[in-house]
């Protein structure tokens, strides 16, 4: 069953937010994003809410979080734009817009404003920037998890009660928007994908045992379910559309109204985070096959072709973790492991096409909340943290170049950004 209403919270900017309690999961010279620029005209006022200031290009931006804040940068410079103090572990996603981020924390999703956004006018957009704050809406949750974005929607998954939100991103600049939602019969560390159809497909499962993959029609009415997902974990979606969703011995696809079950090579072969490409339908994923290991560091990754329903492994020759995965400007599947370079792998075959070396050698640690390198792609840009020596590097995907790097006051944890162009 579904409904819709408006939320009016009110929290001030200031508000310092409490300690996430979350499950672990999952996610050269040229210039780090694309750009437009102005052309000259006859200035309207058509500012959002008549603030911020105009900036000749769009402006992306990058942010970090740490033990006790997020720290804002420019995406192009990593020069700091705001610090922004924060109460304990965050995690941190965009939220679909290209200017606001999702914030999980102890009891909400908060929303962030970047302070970066782009207006289409006419021909040509306008750009703008403002001072990075967290805004007035947060949407409750006793156990904040996954927040996955696709077709124009942003889905949010309460771990703690089964809830799961959707709502259009672009409608967060005017305040609270609208939301659509959904009960899972039973609370469970699970994860949701709005449809372009507006159909759902959500895990089902409770806390002590989840296997279950439905979709669900608009009207949310069961279509199609398996239960052949042994701890289902994660999702990621292709270029064809097709629905991605980890188990732990494989991986079920959801494409042309069915689901439909891939078995990994192995009989205990987990795949619980991924990254997909609306360049590519190969998804691309972890791999651990050793179900007794208490903390087990994989070197061999998934390739989920949508297409072919086949899963291809590549050993990459480094361990790497679950903030490792990322996908390059035209598809590319990105991985960064624990020697410090980052693999540019071709989805289609398989191979590494370059090892690009950015940090030095690093340990993964016990604790998954503890910070650990990390890799976020914008566009054209990896960007990647070394807790070790508090430093971000900007690399450019194509060229291989390592274009920038700052070296921050604190730890760096979590990393996420927006582009500035219009969402």
């Amino acid at each position: 069953m579904t409904s819709t209403r408006h939320r009016h919270l009110a929290l001030g900017i200031a508000l310092a937010l409490p300690a996430a309690v979350l499950a672990g999961c999952a996610t050269g010279e040229a210039s780090p994003a694309a750009t437009s620029d102005a052309s000259e005209h006859d200035h309207d006022e058509h500012e959002e809410g008549g603030h911020g200031t105009e900036a000749a290009t769009d402006t992306p931006r990058i942010a970090v979080t740490y033990d006790g804040g997020i720290v804002v940068l420019d995406g192009t410079s990593l020069e700091q734009v705001a610090d922004l103090p924060v109460d304990g572990f965050t995690r941190i996603n965009p939220a679909g817009d290209e200017r606001h981020v999702i914030v999980s924390a102890g009891d909400a999703f908060r929303v962030l404003d970047l302070g970066t956004w782009g207006e289409p006018h006419g021909n040509h957009s306008h750009f703008y920037t403002s001072e990075p704050a967290f805004t007035q809406t947060e949407f409750a949750a006793n156990h904040p998890g996954h927040v996955v974005r696709h077709a124009g929607r942003t889905v949010l998954f309460n771990d703690g009660s089964g809830l799961v939100e959707s709502f259009d991103p672009h409608d967060l600049a005017d305040g609270d928007p609208e939301t659509t939602t959904y009960m899972t019969p039973s609370p469970h560390h699970g994860v949701a994908v709005e449809l372009e159809s507006g159909d759902l497909l959500v895990t089902d499962g409770t806390e002590d045992s989840r296997s279950s993959v439905v979709v669900l029609d608009s009207g949310r009415h069961e279509v199609a379910r398996t239960d052949a997902c042994p701890g289902v974990h994660g999702e990621a979606v292709a270029s064809d559309e097709a629905v991605v969703v980890g188990c732990e011995d494989g991986v079920v696809v959801y494409a042309g109204g069915e689901l439909t079950k891939i078995a990994s090579p192995d009989a205990y072969g987990r795949i619980g985070n991924q990254a997909g490409s609306d360049e590519s339908p190969v998804v691309l994923g972890d791999y651990k096959s050793d179900p007794d290991a208490e903390l087990e560091r994989p070197t061999r990754v998934s390739l989920v072709d949508t297409v072919s329903r086949q899963i291809t492994l590549v050993d990459t020759g480094a361990s790497y973790t679950f903030r490792s995965l990322g996908r390059g400007p035209h598809g590319e599947a990105l991985v960064l492991g624990t020697d410090g370079a980052l693999r540019v792998i071709d989805p289609a075959s398989g191979a590494v096409t370059s090892t690009i070396a950015v940090i030095d050698a690093w340990t993964e640690p016990d604790d998954w909340q503890a910070p650990r390198p990390t890799l976020f792609v914008l566009d054209h840009t990896a960007y990647v943290t070394d807790p070790a020596t508090k430093a971000v590097h900007a690399v450019d995907v194509e060229s291989g170049k390592v274009y920038a790097s700052t070296t921050l006051d604190v730890v760096p944890n979590e990393l996420t950004g927006v582009s500035g162009l219009p969402g």
